[in-house]
């Protein structure tokens, strides 16, 4: 087996024992293997071994990566995990299957405008800054219902929530109240849980998994 295959088989395992712990079915939860700055290289075993679903960060870095893997392997799912400028919507909404960074009015408006333009509906996780981190991206706790409101009136389909949360803090206090906001704004996808807590994410009911390096390996210093 390829050297990238057995990783993707330990990630598939451990999501499969947190999902039987959590009383969950492993096919509830979908793993994202986030491919950003990796070569194509290093997609095309994890490909071979039946992995379909990639995310990638920046919408450039996509273009130039995935065209010809996507006429190649019809059956992939290509995730956009990173932020989005507004600049940018028409050619996400032209390349990805999902969007996991929509965090602001403006973006909604530009996204519904790409969609309309393209006749084509992408499914959209709203990011919540759900440790209140200035630096980081993400609609704040308090503006998730309104954002939501603004998403829906303008017909975006919206696949549920997402976050990152604050690193070097046990990460299931957030995770579980990123659930408690989706249950209580009628939403049950939860994009939540990376390399080092998918497991516990699992747990608390992630529904997409985003891991990179427990499938690639640690990036080589530039």
């Amino acid at each position: 087996m390829d050297q990238p295959a057995s990783p993707l088989n330990d990630v598939r395992q451990r999501i499969a024992s947190s999902a039987k712990i959590a009383r969950r079915e492993p096919d509830e939860i979908t793993l994202i293997a986030i491919s950003k700055t990796r070569p194509v290289e290093d997609c095309l075993p994890l490909i071979a071994a039946g992995q379909c679903v990639f995310g990638e960060n920046r919408v450039q870095e996509a273009e130039g990566k995935w065209p010809k893997l996507l006429e190649a392997h019809g059956d992939i799912e290509l995730h956009l995990v990173g932020q989005l400028q507004s600049n940018k919507a028409g050619d996400a909404v032209a390349l990805f299957d999902c969007i996991h960074s929509l965090d602001r009015p403006t973006l909604v408006k530009a996204l519904a405008k790409a969609m309309d333009k393209a006749a084509r509906r992408v499914p959209c996780f709203i990011q919540v800054n759900i440790g209140e981190e200035e630096q980081k991206g993400g609609c704040v706790i308090a503006d998730v219902p309104s954002l939501l409101d603004t998403a829906r009136k303008a017909d975006l389909p919206l696949a549920g929530l997402m976050c990152v949360p604050p690193l070097g803090i046990e990460p299931a206090p957030f995770f579980a109240l990123l659930g408690k906001i989706a249950e209580d704004n009628g939403l049950t996808g939860l994009s939540m849980g990376m390399s080092g807590d998918f497991e516990t994410a699992v747990m608390l009911g992630a529904t997409h998994v985003r891991v990179g390096t427990a499938l690639f390996g640690e990036r080589k210093a530039p």
